[in-house]
């Protein structure tokens, strides 16, 4: 949907959740082997002022990773706050970074970034927030774009889903794609955010996924809030797929740093 813009919902404890589970899987991947290809479907503008009028609106941010930086119970030396210590120091104090600088933060300079956004406001700032050289911007259809250049030379990289779900189709739109995208590229990490809403709207979606056996699946959800108290979020869930050995320990212990 194009009139979803994230910047009202940024540092949110669905960010923390999803972001620290990014951060995990990049660094194993980036810690060894040949080139890696990152691709996102949603990039959104990258990096993110919690300062901005859209933020405070919502003051989600407070809640979320603010609140996390304050409690400091986490690892000091987990990769999620590596790269949040990184932007802080690229771009100001105030700023947090989204799924395409955390990428940033963590790849090598010989991995490749493809960033997909369709938004034209986004897309103009994702253009000024990230540039590097190996760094392509792609103005189009996410789902499109990432089917396009699937799979990459090497077949190695990982694939991150993040639609905003302002309609129900973008459900079925998501595992429809995750199934094509594996079709193309069966050796992609996949990455697929959902929100859990009081309708379920997920609970379809997911069942689709797991009934296809896809390897190596994994699926966490956290729950953040009474779902009989709030209008719209309550947890936030994940679904791995070719999920690399070795991680899912620190995968659960972020997790549950981020419980209700």
């Amino acid at each position: 949907m194009l009139s979803y813009q994230h910047l009202y919902h940024a540092g949110c404890i669905a960010d923390v959740h999803k972001h620290a589970a990014l951060s995990i899987v990049l660094s194993k991947l980036a810690g060894k082997g040949k080139a890696l290809h990152y691709m996102e479907t949603h990039a959104g503008r990258g990096v993110y002022d919690l300062t901005a009028p859209e933020a405070e609106k919502t003051g989600e941010a407070r809640e979320g990773i603010l609140k996390v930086l304050e409690k400091g119970q986490w690892p000091k030396k987990h990769p999620y706050f590596h790269t949040i210590r990184e932007t802080k120091k690229k771009f100001g104090t105030d700023y947090y970074p989204g799924s395409p600088e955390i990428a940033h933060c963590l790849l090598r300079p010989n991995d490749h970034l493809h960033l997909m956004e369709l938004h034209p406001g986004e897309f103009f700032a994702l253009k000024s927030n990230m540039r590097a050289r190996n760094i392509h911007l792609h103005h189009q259809d996410g789902y499109k774009g990432v089917l396009a250049l699937s799979p990459p030379e090497n077949q190695r990289g990982l694939v991150l889903i993040d639609p905003s779900y302002e309609i129900k189709s973008e459900y079925n739109a998501a595992a429809d794609f995750i199934l094509a995208l594996h079709d193309k590229w069966a050796e992609a990490v996949i990455i697929l955010w959902y929100p859990l809403l009081k309708d379920d709207r997920h609970k379809e979606m997911c069942a689709t996924l797991e009934k296809t056996e896809l390897p190596k699946f994994r699926r966490e959800e956290i729950i953040f809030a009474d779902r009989n108290a709030v209008r719209g979020m309550y947890g936030s869930g994940l679904i791995y797929i070719n999920l690399p050995a070795g991680i899912e320990d620190t995968l659960t212990q972020s997790s549950k740093l981020q419980q209700l």
